[in-house]
């Protein structure tokens, strides 16, 4: 249906553009002869004008005497550029969608293509739409501000296949240490930006946030990627990006009934079963590497989620539970003390 729907508005377009060039001039036509030539009804024909007249602003007007419809202004044309309302729509949200590259060196990139894309518009562009950039608002992360250098090096080593020397402060260390490292591909998770590789020191594979990267320089040296490298048996890029090779564990969770149809609604892996049980709950299946992801994931929703496999973040999970609920509690013994210190 869409797809049909998105067919008749370039064909209403087109019809619209050749009907206006017939129109040039001071010519006149007849509704018979658009009707044969375009072959469709004498009432499509009829809203073609009525968009010429209403929307494009054109100078339309009936000749009773001639049965023919000309332009009262022979000057007059319909702009070269007709957005109807999906494609403004599409429009409209092209620049709030960039803010998941902000921070980053593509944010300016991409709004320098947008103003030259721009440029190439004629002065009038005619717009048929209720829809307007105001209605539209996207809510993003706070993200990390990656420095452009180490970003364009990044994709050059990838692209050179070149090996890099870089400093790397991760998010428990103190300060910053050197590391040799191949890089293989670039993932952006959620507007974080992350690179996947070989590193030399560990002779193991890693994830380097590109904002923690502090110093990099290419050096003279050549790596190669391994022909059976495959990045979906180090990654699950369903889930996330953390790199857990080998370690594909069943995932088993029931969420409660009142979180179920927001469960129900949304696809979480590719690859998995989901049940609606009798009392109203639902219990999610798939397999996964993303250990960490998952736990952090499942936390936000509180206790309308129930680890019932793996048993290992059953017990994590728990066990953090605990640790929250006795800091709560002592904050509520602490209030109490405070109070009581106060009516003495």
């Amino acid at each position: 249906m869409e797809r049909l729907q998105k067919n008749d508005d370039i064909r209403r377009t087109t019809r619209i553009i050749q009907i206006d060039e017939m129109l040039r001039g001071g010519a006149y036509v007849k509704i018979d002869s658009l009707v044969q030539k375009f072959e469709v009804s004498q009432r499509t024909i009829e809203r073609d004008f009525e968009r010429l007249r209403d929307d494009l602003k054109a100078p339309l007007e009936y000749d009773k005497s001639k049965n023919m419809y000309h332009y009262t202004d022979s000057t007059f044309s319909v702009p070269n550029v007709i957005l109807t309302e999906g494609e403004l729509f599409t429009v409209s949200t092209l620049f709030p969608l960039m803010e998941q590259y902000k921070n980053t060196p593509l944010e300016s990139s991409f709004k320098n293509i947008m103003e030259k894309l721009v440029s190439f518009l004629p002065d009038t562009v005619s717009v048929n739409s209720s829809f307007l950039n105001q209605d539209i608002s996207f809510i993003s992360d706070p993200l990390p501000k990656i420095n452009e250098n180490i970003f364009n090096l990044i994709f050059d080593a990838i692209k050179s296949r070149k090996v890099l020397s870089i400093e790397y402060q991760s998010s428990k260390s103190q300060k910053p240490k050197e590391k040799t490292f191949d890089a293989y591909k670039v993932i952006c998770q959620k507007g974080n930006w992350y690179v996947f590789g070989f590193e030399h020191e560990t002779c193991d594979f890693r994830v380097y946030s590109l904002a923690r990267i502090q110093n990099a320089e290419l050096t003279n040296e050549f790596f190669k990627i391994p022909n059976d490298f495959d990045i979906e048996k180090q990654i699950d890029l369903e889930f996330g990006i953390w790199n857990n090779p080998g370690k594909t564990e069943e995932y088993e969770i029931l969420f409660a009934k009142e979180t179920s149809r927001y469960v129900l609604e949304r696809e979480w892996h590719k690859d998995q079963v989901i049940i609606q049980q009798e009392d109203g709950s639902v219990l999610l299946k798939f397999k996964s590497n993303q250990s960490q992801m998952i736990y952090t994931w499942l936390l936000s929703f509180g206790n309308n989620a129930t680890v019932i496999k793996p048993k290992e973040l059953h017990e994590k999970i728990r066990a953090e539970c605990e640790k929250v609920a006795e800091k709560y509690v002592w904050s509520r013994h602490a209030n109490a003390q405070n109070l009581d210190l106060a009516i003495f």
